[in-house]
C-alpha cells in the first residue's frame, strides 16, 4: 500500500498528530494482546516525543505506559546515559518527565556491561564485544519479531534506522539486529534493525521536519529509481502501513498527496 503523508503547518500540530498516531495503536495493540511494543529512534524524535506524550495534557492522559515494551531502532555503542544514546535521549525527555503515578515502560536497551572503548570509536574496541551486544539485543525481540509501531527518522542523506545509503546491511536477510562498525555517521559503531524487522511491523511512521528535508523527501517520492533507505521502506510489499508525519517546509516542492491524521 503506499505511503500516506500528513503534513502541517506548525511542528506542535506534527507532534499532536504523532501523539493521536500512537494512542491509536497503542489501544488497539492492547486490546488485542494487553502490550504495545514501540520501537524508537533518536535524533529530533526525542523532542517530539515530548511535545506528543508529555506536554499534550490530552495524550499524556490516555498513555498507558506500564503495557508499553519500548524497544530502539537503532543505537549507538555508547553507555546509555550518553549524550549519543538514544535510550538516553528518550530518558530525559520522556522518561525523567514522567508523573509519579503513570506506570513504568517495560525497556529494551543494550547491555552497558559489554560496551568497550569510548565514544562509540573504533580505537580500543573489541569487536567481539559488540557482536554480543548485537545478538543480545536480538534476543530481546518479539519471538515473532512483530512490533505494532516503528518510529523513525529520515536523515538529510535519507538514511533511517542505521541503514545507510548504499551500505551491504540494505541487503541483510538473516539477521534481525545487525551491527556495523562503518557507520558514516559518528559515532561509527552502532547496531540496528535490518529490514526484515521493518518488514514485519503492523506500522511505521517517519517523522521529518524543516526545509532541509525537501530535497530528500523530493528524491523519496519522486526518484521511482531512487534506492535511498527510506524509499526503500516506502517500497515495502509486506502489508505494513507506512506513514509520514512532516511539516509543509518539508515537503514544500514535493509531489506528493499530503492530508491530516
Amino acid at each position: 500500500m503506499p505511503a500516506k503523508v500528513y503534513a502541517y503547518a506548525e511542528s506542535i500540530d506534527v507532534a499532536n498528530a504523532v501523539g493521536k498516531y500512537i494512542i491509536q495503536h497503542q489501544d488497539a495493540a492492547i486490546s488485542a494482546k494487553n502490550t504495545f511494543k514501540i520501537a524508537l529512534s533518536g535524533g529530533s524524535l526525542g523532542k517530539v516525543l515530548k511535545k506528543a506524550l508529555i506536554d499534550n495534557k490530552d495524550v499524556a492522559s490516555s498513555v498507558k505506559w506500564d503495557q508499553w515494551e519500548v524497544f530502539f531502532s537503532d543505537e549507538r555503542l555508547v553507555p546509555l546515559d550518553h549524550p549519543d544514546s538514544n535510550f538516553g535521549l528518550f530518558n530525559e525527555l520522556v522518561l525523567k518527565n514522567l508523573p509519579a503515578d503513570a506506570g513504568n515502560p517495560k525497556l529494551n536497551v543494550i547491555d552497558e556491561s559489554l560496551l568497550t572503548g569510548k565514544d562509540g570509536q573504533l580505537e580500543g574496541a573489541d569487536e567481539s564485544k559488540d557482536l554480543e551486544i548485537t545478538k543480545d539485543y536480538a534476543s530481546k525481540l518479539p519471538a515473532d519479531g512483530k512490533l505494532d509501531v516503528i518510529l523513525l527518522g529520515c536523515g538529510p542523506d535519507g538514511h533511517t534506522c542505521s541503514l545507510f545509503p548504499g551500505h551491504k546491511l540494505l541487503q541483510e536477510r538473516s539477521k534481525l539486529i545487525a551491527y556495523i562498525s562503518d557507520s558514516p555517521k559518528p559515532p561509527p559503531r552502532r547496531i540496528t534493525f535490518t529490514f526484515p524487522v521493518l518488514e514485519a511491523a503492523t506500522s511505521i511512521a517517519f517523522v521529518a521536519e524543516g526545509a532541509g528535508k525537501a530535497v530528500t523527501l523530493k528524491e523519496i517520492f519522486g526518484d521511482k529509481s531512487s534506492q535511498l533507505p527510506s524509499k526503500l521502506v516506502n517500497e515495502i510489499s509486506t502489508g505494513v502501513e507506512v506513514n509520514w508525519f512532516v511539516d509543509d517546509s518539508a515537503v514544500k516542492g514535493v509531489d506528493v498527496l499530503t492530508a491530516k491524521y
